[in-house]
Protein backbone atom coordinates (compact mmCIF):
# COMPACT_ATOMS: atom_id res chain seq x y z
CA UNK A 1 0.00 0.00 0.00
CA UNK A 2 1.44 3.26 -0.95
CA UNK A 3 1.29 7.00 0.54
CA UNK A 4 -1.67 7.77 -1.66
CA UNK A 5 -3.47 4.44 -1.20
CA UNK A 6 -3.39 5.02 2.30
CA UNK A 7 -4.85 8.39 2.33
CA UNK A 8 -7.80 7.41 0.36
CA UNK A 9 -9.45 5.17 2.59
CA UNK A 10 -8.95 7.52 5.35
CA UNK A 11 -10.83 9.81 3.36
CA UNK A 12 -13.41 6.77 3.38
CA UNK A 13 -13.35 5.38 6.26
CA UNK A 14 -14.35 9.05 8.26
CA UNK A 15 -15.65 10.93 5.83
CA UNK A 16 -12.95 13.58 5.31
CA UNK A 17 -11.58 14.80 1.73
CA UNK A 18 -8.33 13.34 0.81
CA UNK A 19 -6.92 16.80 1.29
CA UNK A 20 -7.66 16.72 5.24
CA UNK A 21 -7.02 13.26 5.03
CA UNK A 22 -3.42 13.52 3.18
CA UNK A 23 -2.65 16.47 5.93
CA UNK A 24 -3.87 14.59 9.25
CA UNK A 25 -1.59 11.83 7.92
CA UNK A 26 1.71 14.34 7.54
CA UNK A 27 1.06 15.84 10.79
CA UNK A 28 0.76 12.53 12.45
CA UNK A 29 4.50 11.35 11.03
CA UNK A 30 5.70 15.07 11.32
CA UNK A 31 4.70 14.43 15.30
CA UNK A 32 6.77 11.10 15.62
CA UNK A 33 9.79 12.29 13.79
CA UNK A 34 9.95 15.32 16.10
CA UNK A 35 9.58 13.58 19.12
CA UNK A 36 12.61 10.57 17.62
CA UNK A 37 14.54 13.99 17.22
CA UNK A 38 14.08 14.99 20.32
CA UNK A 39 15.37 11.68 21.97
CA UNK A 40 11.80 10.64 23.21
CA UNK A 41 9.88 7.16 22.61
CA UNK A 42 6.35 7.38 21.36
CA UNK A 43 4.13 4.37 22.39
CA UNK A 44 0.78 3.60 20.43
CA UNK A 45 -0.88 1.11 22.87
CA UNK A 46 -1.63 -1.78 21.06
CA UNK A 47 -0.15 -0.36 17.98
CA UNK A 48 3.65 -0.08 18.84
CA UNK A 49 6.30 1.94 19.99
CA UNK A 50 8.52 4.01 18.30
CA UNK A 51 12.23 4.47 19.86
CA UNK A 52 15.49 5.88 18.52
CA UNK A 53 18.84 3.41 18.77
CA UNK A 54 22.18 4.14 19.28
CA UNK A 55 25.00 2.42 16.70
CA UNK A 56 28.49 2.09 17.60
CA UNK A 57 31.29 3.12 15.03
CA UNK A 58 32.80 -0.10 13.39
CA UNK A 59 34.74 -1.07 10.61
CA UNK A 60 33.46 -2.22 7.56
CA UNK A 61 34.90 -3.66 3.88
CA UNK A 62 33.74 -2.15 0.29
CA UNK A 63 32.27 -5.21 -1.18
CA UNK A 64 33.62 -4.24 -4.36
CA UNK A 65 36.93 -3.49 -3.62
CA UNK A 66 37.53 -5.17 -0.19
CA UNK A 67 38.94 -2.14 1.31
CA UNK A 68 38.45 -1.67 5.08
CA UNK A 69 36.17 1.57 5.80
CA UNK A 70 34.94 3.11 9.06
CA UNK A 71 31.53 3.30 9.71
CA UNK A 72 30.79 5.93 11.81
CA UNK A 73 28.27 6.24 15.09
CA UNK A 74 24.67 7.20 14.42
CA UNK A 75 21.43 6.85 15.47
CA UNK A 76 18.70 5.26 13.88
CA UNK A 77 14.76 4.76 14.39
CA UNK A 78 13.32 1.69 16.14
CA UNK A 79 9.63 0.00 16.03
CA UNK A 80 8.70 -2.65 18.21
CA UNK A 81 5.05 -3.75 17.79
CA UNK A 82 2.70 -4.10 20.78
CA UNK A 83 0.80 -7.18 21.36
CA UNK A 84 -2.10 -6.59 20.15
CA UNK A 85 -0.68 -5.68 16.44
CA UNK A 86 1.43 -9.03 16.27
CA UNK A 87 -2.00 -11.15 17.21
CA UNK A 88 -3.82 -9.51 15.03
CA UNK A 89 -1.48 -10.64 12.30
CA UNK A 90 -1.78 -14.33 13.62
Amino acid sequence: MTKAELIEKISKEVSLSKADSGRALNTIIDNIVKALKKGEKLTLVGFGTFSVSKRKARIGRNPQTGATIKIAARKVPKFSAGKAFKDALK
